[in-house]
């Protein structure tokens, strides 16, 4: 399947809005609340839901600055800390999903972290119970090696997202939804490597292998 980059562009734009529109409907809806109560506690309680509403919105524009967009510019490399540090803002602070982090040395090329975020996001989605997310990554013989795993009581992968990360899938089923997945499969193929994913009743593995230069 070809798509044009501004078609891709497109997608990637509308998914970011509709993960944007319920954080920031809701501090729509807590002003309104605000303006109208008058009980000091519920004024109160009112604040701290706006509060951490406000952090949810500012953490997924950190996360999607950098998982779509060209945070910095193209090519250098980034600290292994700032791909974590918005993994970790993504699962927020429920609880219901762990991190646990492997990444090999303190710097990453760009191109790797952008798969890297995203094979993260496609694997917190899985985890619609909650559960485990292993990310671990590494640089050796002149490529980046990359894995997620998604453990957890269940797993809800499409598998047109599989078909996207592969290459194929069908023009028809491109949408904000898969075209995150898809991005991918272009990045590895620009850069001579290659995504691959396994799924089972309790776990999602996906991994990547993209060659340096």
């Amino acid at each position: 399947m070809t798509v044009s980059s501004l078609d891709l562009a497109s997608l990637l734009c509308s998914r970011l809005c509709h993960d944007l529109l319920s954080p920031v409907g809701a501090l729509s809806n807590g002003l309104e609340l605000l303006a109208d109560e008058k009980n000091p506690e519920m004024r109160a309680r009112c604040f701290e839901l706006l509060e951490q509403t406000a952090r949810i919105s500012a953490d997924k524009l950190k996360f999607f600055r950098l998982a779509f967009g060209a945070a910095g510019g193209f090519g250098e490399m980034v600290p292994v800390a700032e791909p974590r540090a918005l993994i970790l803002g993504l699962l927020g602070d429920s609880g219901r999903t762990e991190l646990n982090w492997g990444v090999a040395g303190t710097t990453l090329p760009k191109p790797a972290v952008k798969v890297l975020l995203n094979l993260a996001s496609i694997g917190v989605d899985a985890l619609v119970r909650g559960g485990t997310l292993d990310v671990g990554a590494e640089q050796r013989e002149g490529a980046t090696e990359i894995v997620v795993r998604a453990t957890g009581p269940k797993i809800a992968f499409d598998e047109s997202i599989g078909r996207a990360l592969d290459g194929s899938l069908e023009e028809r089923e491109l949408s904000s939804r898969t075209a995150p997945a898809y991005m991918l499969y272009q990045l590895a193929q620009n850069a001579g490597g290659g995504i691959q994913f396994a799924r089972t009743d309790d776990a999602l593995v996906m991994g990547a292998v993209l060659p340096e230069g």
